[in-house]
């Protein structure tokens, strides 16, 4: 068995000033560290219980199928400070048949960010 002691999630955007501009200013993620230099330097930030590194650069956006969720406490509040942020909204909250409420955004590169609340009734908060 593997033991793991940390986690990152790795994206190499086609621009990274823009996407770096969006992580850090438009959603607000805090900054873990930063390294390198120029243009295509590294910024690695907090995301909850792990991290996402935003390194590199692509001459492709990342694949069709990379999606990041991301729980909130209230994702009616995380509506309102994205708009004002001038985030577009795929789509705003709304309750989700299983009770999940679901926000989607998605970076400039077109990757699919679902912002979701987890309602205190929901089973997700309890443990049988």
């Amino acid at each position: 068995m593997v033991h793991v002691l940390s986690s990152r999630t790795l994206l190499r955007p086609t621009d990274p000033g823009r996407s770096r501009a969006f992580y850090g200013e438009q959603l607000g993620l805090a900054v873990y560290r930063e390294f390198g230099t120029g243009p295509e330097r590294g910024t690695v930030y907090f995301l909850g219980g792990g991290f996402l590194e935003v390194s590199g650069r692509a001459e492709h956006p990342p694949a069709p199928g990379l999606q990041l969720w991301l729980q909130v406490a209230d994702a009616a509040q995380a509506h309102e400070e994205l708009v004002g942020r001038g985030v577009t909204v795929v789509r705003p909250p709304v309750r989700e048949p299983w009770g999940l409420i679901e926000m989607w955004i998605e970076d400039p590169d077109g990757v699919r960010i679902a912002v979701v609340e987890v309602p205190a009734d929901h089973p997700l908060r309890f443990r049988p």
